[in-house]
């Protein structure tokens, strides 16, 4: 299958009224990649959901254990159509979710990882949340994390990412870009989008996980809806890409000191990507403002690469204060407190 490039769908402007049909239709991206071990469970809380799917898609990467026959077995005994893809050479997690996502022919999208159990009103809670806002391009909700055997780790999501209540409100006062800007706060095991965003989301840059850049760039053209409840219990295992897990100072201490430039270079790269896309996409942004947000947040993140990268103590601290002083730590990073520790004396 091949996917049509983001140049090839209807030039559907978000800032236009959008008609909305009598029932919404809404497709799951999957990606998939040797999860037979976790697969089975995750499938089976589809079928349970209050709020069917109209569609799955899933896009396989190449699996070498049982997840392939998992999946045609589930096809036989689903309710709703199973799209399966299966890449001929590997892609890697986000370039296959971009590839999933290409495929989708529902109005929203929900994105979902191969690992998880979604409770059984997820899509229905989210689909509320984002059909009852016309303004709403994307919403996502929090998650319980639990172990491999689905045992909760006595924390959810947002404790994990510190996305605390001062944050959630100015989410929910129309304020997620500038959140955005300072950290990652979306899951995309919870996030369900408009499709109509699909022109300006895709391509997505190899060198961004798929949620961050997704709700990044959708949070530049449209309100970002959030539901205060877990609707997905987000599993900890040893293979995980991507974790939830509560750090102790300790650990955040070992984490810091081992951020050095490479780290820094990436971050650097991926505001610049972040950056071009919105400039392309300028008259749709919801305020204009926000490419002169991004441009700060790359000079942000260009000065933290300097220091990283510089030799001199001296200079690096006198960088790091200038910084502070600039307001770059409060506004582009989060914590902020950490972040000038790291690069003041790390």
């Amino acid at each position: 299958m091949t996917m049509p490039s983001s140049s090839s769908w209807p030039d559907q402007s978000p800032s236009l009224p959008i008609t909305a049909p009598a029932r919404f239709r809404i497709s799951v991206a999957l990606c998939t990649y040797n999860g037979a071990r976790f697969l089975e469970a995750q499938l089976d809380s589809f079928l349970k959901q209050s709020r069917p799917l109209d569609e799955l898609v899933v896009c396989d990467d190449g699996s070498t254990d049982e997840t392939v026959t998992m999946l045609e077995r589930f096809k036989t005994r689903a309710p709703f159509p199973v799209h399966l893809c299966r890449n001929e050479t590997r892609l890697g997690s986000t370039k296959n979710f971009e590839k999933a996502i290409g495929l989708c022919s529902g109005d929203f999208i929900a994105t979902s990882d191969q690992d998880d159990v979604w409770l059984p009103d997820k899509i229905a809670l989210s689909e509320e949340a984002l059909a009852t806002n016309p303004d709403r391009g994307l919403v996502f909700t929090n998650a319980d994390v639990v172990d491999d055997d689905l045992r909760s780790r006595g924390h959810r999501m947002w404790d994990a990412i510190h996305f605390g209540f001062l944050a959630r409100r100015r989410v929910r006062k129309g304020h997620a870009f500038e959140i955005l800007l300072r950290q990652w706060v979306v899951t995309g095991a919870t996030m369900m989008f408009k499709a109509v965003y699909r022109p300006y989301i895709l391509p997505i840059p190899s060198s961004w996980v798929h949620d961050g850049w997704i709700a990044f760039v959708i949070g530049a053209m449209a309100e970002v809806g959030l539901v205060e409840r877990s609707t997905v219990k987000y599993r900890q295992h040893a293979a995980q890409q991507i974790g939830g897990e509560k750090l102790s100072w300790k650990a955040r201490y070992e984490l810091a000191r081992e951020m050095g430039p490479p780290h820094f270079r990436l971050a650097y790269q991926r505001c610049l990507l972040a950056q071009e896309r919105l400039r392309e996409f300028s008259s749709r942004l919801r305020d204009r403002r926000f490419l002169s947000l991004v441009d700060c947040k790359v000079q942000h993140q260009q000065r933290r690469l300097a220091i990283s990268e510089s030799r001199s103590r001296w200079r690096r601290i006198a960088w790091a204060l200038g910084e502070l002083f600039r307001g770059g730590y409060q506004r582009y990073s989060s914590p902020a407190g950490p972040h000038f520790l790291k690069d003041l004396f790390l």
